[in-house]
């Protein structure tokens, strides 16, 4: 895109803006752009905490915002809306695209206690300019983003909700309830199926990789197979097409949740599975009879 700023362009923004302003007294970068694994493309986001000496001047000051860092084409200011509940920890956060389509999630805090505990456990993060050393603690460790391996308790619990959570589906389907149906398979029982899956390329690296925000690396880790498994579970529609993939969901959590059960040595819930397998499958045959 025409007047797209490169990443050096939009360094020396951020940076010569905060030398440049008293006021703000350090400035750390987290997220994927300082997570060396994580892969690199010009979409990625620009997530920056800025340490002021005061909140205020800040505080939903977008008169400031586009005057140092350009004009501004779409924006959030989650401390300003109703939809999202006031956390009231005394930041102010900018979540900006601007109009040569770079985003900036700029974080405006005067806590350096707050922003250090935010990294405390290893969020990747990288102090960039500090200038009386507010910032010294911050110290992330490798691997914050890493798949951690699932206890016997979390691995049973993920299984029953997959599977109970599926006759809402199928009952939704059958009632001709498109919305309910799509929004239990897609967010309930998806959440289920990523968390295994997540486990699953956790077991197969072990342990030394991240499947990725909602699931976005596990193209990257899944083996083939199994992500062409993966992709079948994404139904339209059409419910033919919807039962297909609730049925290629089961299949494919079926046979990860079993292999590490395996790794692990616990116990996969068999009857669980074949009965609820059972049940949906008298659902679709149906054909939403009435009493």
């Amino acid at each position: 895109m025409a007047g797209f700023r490169t990443e050096d362009e939009m360094m020396d923004v951020i940076l010569g803006t905060a030398r440049e302003d008293d006021r703000i007294l350090a400035v750390m970068l987290s997220g994927s752009r300082a997570d060396p694994d994580a892969p690199k493309d010009i979409y990625m986001d620009y997530d920056i905490v800025y340490l002021v000496k005061d909140v205020k001047p800040f505080w939903n000051n977008t008169g400031w915002l586009e005057d140092k860092f350009g004009r501004i084409a779409v924006m959030q200011t989650p401390e300003t809306m109703s939809l999202i509940p006031p956390d009231n920890d005394g930041k102010f956060v900018f979540l900006t695209i601007f109009e040569d389509c770079n985003r900036i999630d700029l974080t405006i805090s005067d806590n350096a206690d707050n922003i250090i505990a935010d990294v405390a456990d290893g969020e990747p993060a990288v102090v960039l300019l500090d200038k009386g050393g507010y910032l010294s603690a911050v110290r992330p460790k490798d691997g914050y983003w890493n798949v951690s391996p699932p206890d016997e308790k979390r691995f049973g619990d993920c299984c029953n909700e997959f599977w109970w959570c599926l006759n809402n589906v199928a009952k939704g389907i059958i009632r001709d309830e498109l919305p309910y149906a799509m929004d239990m398979f897609g967010r309930v029982v998806r959440d289920m199926l990523n968390m295994m899956t997540s486990w699953y390329i956790g077991m197969i690296t072990d342990f030394s990789v991240s499947a990725g925000k909602r699931g976005k690396y596990f193209k990257r880790h899944l083996p083939e197979k199994y992500y062409k498994m993966y992709e079948a579970t994404y139904p339209d529609s059409n419910y033919e097409n919807f039962w297909d993939s609730v049925f290629a969901a089961c299949e494919l959590f079926r046979t990860m949740a079993v292999e590490i059960a395996g790794k692990f040595g616990y116990v996969y819930n068999k009857s669980e599975d074949d009965n609820m397998m059972k049940y949906m499958n008298w659902i679709r045959s149906t054909k939403n009879e009435k009493v």
